[in-house]
C-alpha cells in the first residue's frame, strides 16, 4: 500500500471518529439535558424526588418500609409491597427472587417460596385483624406439603401409601394434618430424605378467595414498586385509624384522594402509592407528641 493512501485511509477515520465523538459524545447527551429541563419532565429526570419541609424524603419511584428498627411494621402509617431487592428497596440490587410455583419445599439453607408466602398471610391478617388463612398453608404459617412415599404406579402415583410425611414441619411439630389417604402423616425428622416420595401441596378448608391479597405477600419483579392495591390497602384502614386517633372514614377519604385508576383507562390496575399517602396523613392528621 502506497503511503498517501494509507495516509488518506487514517485521516478519514480520525475524521470519522472526532465526528462521531462530537455527536454522540457532546451534542446528543446535551440535547437530551436540554429536553428533559422543559417543565413537566424536569421532575422526572432529577429522579422524581419527593422533598418535606426541605428534607428530602425518598423518589416517587421506589417504595420503602414503614418498619421500626426492628422491622415491625409501624401501626401509623400504611404498608408497602414486601421487597426483594437486597435488603429491601434497595434499587442497586433490583429483582425478584426468581422463585416460582413449584418452589414448595423447605430446606436448612432457606425458606420455600410458599412457606415465605404463608408466614407473610399470617403476619398480615394478625396485624390488620382478618383472616389471614390460605390454600396450601397450614395454621402456623409454613407450606402445606407431604411427601407421600411408597411403590408407585405407571402414572408415578402412589396408589398404596406407606409412608406421609410433612416435610415443612419438623419435628416435634405436630402435623397440619393428622392423616393423608388413610396413613398417619409424620414430622419431619432431621437428616431423613424424603425426594424420593411425591410431593403433594393439600389445599386445605382455606378459602378460595383469601383476605390478604397476593400484592401484600408477593414481591413484585423489580423490588423497587411504590404501589400497592386498594384491596391491600383498604384491609390496613382501621389499623391506622386507630394508631392515629382518628376515624375510619376519615383515613379512606385520604385513600380515596391516592388511589390511581389504570393508565390511559385501560392500562395495569388501579393503585395506591403508599409514600405519597402516608405523607398526606402526616400533614392532615400529625400524630400528638
Amino acid at each position: 500500500m502506497r503511503t498517501s493512501t494509507w495516509f488518506r485511509q487514517h485521516l478519514a477515520a480520525l475524521r470519522a471518529l472526532l465526528v462521531l465523538t462530537a455527536i454522540t459524545g457532546i451534542v446528543y447527551p446535551l440535547a437530551v439535558f436540554t429536553i428533559a429541563q422543559l417543565p413537566g419532565l424536569d421532575h422526572r429526570a432529577a429522579g422524581s424526588l419527593v422533598e418535606r419541609d426541605g428534607r428530602l424524603v425518598s423518589s416517587s419511584l421506589i417504595g420503602q418500609s414503614f418498619t421500626d428498627a426492628d422491622g415491625t411494621a409501624l401501626g401509623q402509617y400504611f404498608q408497602s409491597r414486601p421487597s426483594a431487592a437486597g435488603e429491601g428497596y434497595d434499587p442497586l440490587a433490583s429483582a425478584a427472587s426468581n422463585l416460582g410455583p413449584e418452589d414448595i419445599v423447605d430446606t436448612t439453607d432457606r425458606t420455600s417460596l410458599l412457606t415465605t408466602v404463608c408466614a407473610r398471610s399470617v403476619e398480615v391478617g394478625d396485624r390488620e385483624g382478618v383472616d389471614g388463612r390460605r390454600q396450601f398453608c397450614t395454621e402456623s404459617g409454613v407450606g402445606a406439603v407431604v411427601s407421600v412415599l411408597g411403590p408407585r404406579d405407571a402414572d408415578g402415583d402412589v396408589s398404596r401409601p406407606e409412608r406421609v410425611v410433612s416435610v415443612n414441619e419438623p419435628c416435634p411439630t405436630r402435623p397440619f394434618t393428622a392423616t393423608f389417604r388413610g396413613v398417619a402423616v409424620e414430622c419431619a425428622r432431621t437428616g431423613e430424605d424424603y425426594s424420593t416420595g411425591v410431593l403433594v401441596p393439600v389445599r386445605g378448608d382455606a378459602p378460595v378467595h383469601p383476605a390478604v391479597p397476593a400484592d401484600a405477600v408477593t414481591a413484585s419483579g423489580s423490588g423497587l414498586d411504590p404501589h400497592i392495591s386498594p384491596e391491600y390497602a383498604a384491609i390496613q384502614v382501621d389499623r391506622v385509624a386507630r394508631a392515629r386517633g382518628i376515624s375510619p372514614e376519615q383515613v379512606r377519604a385520604v385513600l380515596t384522594e391516592h388511589t390511581h385508576g389504570r393508565t390511559l383507562g385501560f392500562l395495569g390496575e388501579p393503585r395506591v402509592h403508599v409514600l405519597e399517602l402516608n405523607l398526606a396523613l402526616d400533614e392532615q392528621f400529625p400524630l400528638s407528641r
